[in-house]
């Protein structure tokens, strides 16, 4: 007689045997693809059912399998490439790309494999060599300087769209290049000083250059000024001159006007004045007797050589003789 609960034991051992192999089963048939992701179903190594994209999907069991590859940008480091540049100048570039696998079916019948990584690996290695290779042919037309300066840029998307078109001539290899970038180009250890001095010695020429027209244009521009200067030095002294020969010109007529109302108070001020300036410190005067003219107005000459007082004014006594009054006053001397 069978045992109930061995019984029950029995057909839940069955049960769960038959849910395993059922779950087996749906895994070999049922497979998803992540939205990182594109897969194609291989069948004896041949692919069928064209790409598959994110989602769930089924396939044949152990007679179907899956191949996996990533939908995203991925980075590739080329390797440090010895490269001549237009001018004669060896470069050690150290590059890198950024790449994506844009046909999965294609990627793979270029580049079969029993994996996708072994795939991707071989994928690297002929991008590898696309990419070096256009590196070599476009520094090759720059010189250095435009290789490490600004000019890098629009030579890199150079190297990027003829690496894109190497690649769409490579028998279409489901991949595209999205970008290639230097991440470092120095010169091998042999050259490097020599090239340095180079530099160094050219931009020592051009500051010289450069300090030679700075000071050949500071002596033209203080040149100028000095002239400007002159100029308006010249203008100020000539219009100077015009003023002041029209002030002595307005100031002689007024004087002359002022003289006129009254001719013999003009000459006794002028002789007042010349007495002041001469008959000062002691000094003795020596006169011609004949000629005594100077003295009038400190009165007349007797024979006996004394002078008489006869009107100190103008009006009090002899007036001058014409023209007497601008004769010159006689010399003097200082004991």
């Amino acid at each position: 007689m069978n045992n109930p609960s061995a019984r029950k034991k029995k057909k839940f051992f069955y049960f769960l045997v038959g849910f395993l192999v059922l779950i087996f089963v749906l895994s070999g048939v049922f497979f998803t693809v992540d939205q990182t992701q594109r897969a194609l179903v291989l069948q004896f190594g041949q692919p069928v059912g064209g790409v598959k994209e994110t989602g769930l999907h089924a396939k044949i069991p152990f007679i179907q399998k899956v191949v996996y590859f990533d939908n995203r940008l991925m980075e590739y480091d080329v390797g440090a490439a010895e490269i001549y540049t237009n001018d004669k100048k060896n470069m050690v570039v150290d590059a890198y790309v950024r790449w994506r696998i844009e046909d999965p079916l294609l990627f793979y019948q270029r580049f079969k494999s029993e994996s996708s990584y072994s795939i991707v690996e071989e994928a690297k290695r002929r991008l590898g060599g696309i990419i070096v290779g256009e590196l070599r042919r476009e520094l090759g037309l720059h010189i250095l300087a435009d290789i490490i300066s600004q000019n890098r840029g629009s030579i890199m998307e150079t190297v990027t769209d003829s690496s894109n078109r190497k690649l769409a001539e490579d028998t279409k290899a489901g991949l595209v290049v999205a970008d290639v970038r230097i991440k470092r180009a120095d010169l091998p250890a042999e050259n490097q000083k020599a090239v340095y001095e180079r530099m160094r010695t050219e931009r020592e020429q051009q500051a010289t250059k450069y300090r030679s027209e700075g000071k050949r244009n500071g002596q033209k521009i203080m040149s100028e000024a000095d002239r400007q200067v002159r100029e308006t030095i010249a203008e100020a002294e000539m219009r100077n001159q015009v003023i002041r020969g029209e002030a002595d010109s307005e100031a002689a007529g007024i004087y002359a006007e002022a003289y006129g109302q009254d001719p013999e108070f003009y000459a006794f001020k002028r002789a007042l004045d010349s007495y002041q300036l001469v008959l000062k410190d002691r000094a003795v005067i020596v006169l011609n007797p004949d000629d005594m003219d100077y003295l009038r107005y400190f009165g007349t000459m007797e024979p006996s050589g004394a002078m008489v007082g006869q009107g100190s004014l103008p009006g009090a006594g002899a007036l001058p003789a014409p023209g007497a009054l601008n004769a010159p006053a006689p010399a003097a001397e200082t004991p």
